[in-house]
């Protein structure tokens, strides 16, 4: 098209990964003291661009390869086929590691992730930057 400029794909991944805000200092550290203490997992909605952008920072700011030291168990809704908030991934996950729902704290940014994971019993929380994870973990009480 006439004076419409030509981005190419590495500029468009670029601008699409933009959006991702990366890992703040301390929170690596946060979730492996909860590790150490109870079954922790990642559900993470993603594709593979972002996906790739978010390993590629992984390891260049911590070193290390991937999520995997920092959970029991990582899953990605590229990978897995689904996404949140649809019941289905969160049954999985469920029934994959034997979890009781009841036994279980969700905690996402997105409400209508948490209402699915309400639904099927599960205790939720609401993470944002006024109510971040460390705020959260103290006021569970969870370490």
């Amino acid at each position: 098209m006439a004076g419409k400029p030509e981005l190419t794909d590495t500029q468009i991944d670029e601008a699409w990964n933009a959006l991702l805000i990366g890992v703040p200092q301390g929170k690596h550290e946060l979730l492996l003291q909860l590790k150490e203490r109870y079954r922790t997992f990642l559900l993470s909605n993603n594709n593979p661009i972002h996906y790739a952008r978010c390993m590629q920072q992984i390891k260049e700011e911590y070193g290390v390869e991937d999520n995997t030291p920092f959970f029991e168990k990582t899953y990605y809704s590229h990978l897995m086929g689904m996404r949140k908030p649809d019941p289905e991934i969160f049954e999985y996950v469920l029934q994959q590691h034997n979890l009781n729902p009841q036994h279980t704290v969700f905690i996402d940014d997105s409400p209508q992730h948490l209402r699915t994971a309400q639904q099927l019993g599960l205790k939720v929380e609401l993470c944002t930057r006024e109510r971040p994870l460390e705020v959260i973990v103290k006021e569970l009480a969870l370490i």
